[in-house]
């Protein structure tokens, strides 16, 4: 892995500015471009370390603060571990934040993302990489969908909320994606049930999407959050190796041609 550099940047939306941590190697090329969406906790250090270990490997990456409208990261004050019983308290601050942030307003904070990121002289050409983790999951799922000429490959950990009745419901955009997903599923996952899961993948399977999809088994929701109480460290190395498998296979050879 290489040296990164790092920056806390101000990327322009049609609704002020989000700010964003930006990483990426140290060796002045460019380098496959990564957008990487925060959990809903933030972002954070578990976050901008996660981004590092992303840059070190080879990729541009920028994290932004979805909740931009609301706060500037990191959005809430965090104990050192997120434990069940500091959730409460902390989802109270969070979750109108999390309702404020409607798909509209989300998508279009994404294609502003997108832009600054593929702009950038430390960003190569052609389409981007997606990786989100729970409320970040969706997210992904959604830009993938919507933004499919920019994605060329998009993954999602322990994801919430990505197979619903909601006639919004993120899956109903698999029609439009041309990326390759994969998804690192929770085992017995209070934000994605079984029957959630069916759905997703046979909406992908009727639409030809490329994708794979796994469930952790004995990994709780949150994972790979090593700030959390929730973190398994197997299941997060687990996750490293699909997300960099999946990024090389599918972004590598798009800098190569």
């Amino acid at each position: 892995m290489t040296a990164v550099q790092a920056t806390t940047v101000h990327t322009p939306t049609a609704d002020g500015a989000a700010d964003a941590y930006f990483t990426h190697p140290s060796d002045g090329r460019p380098h496959p471009a990564v957008l990487l969406y925060m959990d809903a906790f933030g972002v954070r250090p578990q976050l901008t370390a996660m981004a590092d270990r992303l840059a070190a490997n080879g990729y541009t990456v920028l994290v932004p603060n979805v909740f931009y409208r609301e706060a500037a990261a990191p959005v809430v004050e965090l104990p050192e571990i997120i434990d069940p019983q500091s959730r409460p308290e902390i989802f109270e601050k969070i979750g109108p934040m999390m309702q404020a942030l409607t798909p509209e307003l989300a998508m279009r904070d994404a294609g502003a993302y997108l832009d600054w990121l593929q702009a950038r002289p430390e960003a190569a050409g052609g389409p981007v990489g997606l990786t989100g983790y729970c409320l970040g999951a969706g997210l992904a799922l959604r830009t993938a969908g919507t933004y499919p000429h920019r994605v060329a490959a998009a993954a999602g950990f322990h994801g919430a909320q990505l197979a619903t009745d909601a006639p919004d419901s993120p899956h109903r955009l698999a029609e439009h994606i041309t990326a390759e997903l994969y998804f690192g599923h929770a085992d017995q996952d209070h934000a994605l049930p079984e029957e959630q899961i069916q759905l997703l993948d046979s909406t992908l399977t009727e639409a030809g999407v490329r994708f794979r999809a796994e469930v952790y088994r004995g990994a709780p929701h949150g994972y790979t959050q090593a700030d959390t109480a929730a973190h398994d460290e197997q299941a997060t190395e687990r996750h490293w190796s699909e997300l960099l498998d999946l990024f090389e296979r599918a972004l590598r050879p798009a800098v190569r041609d």
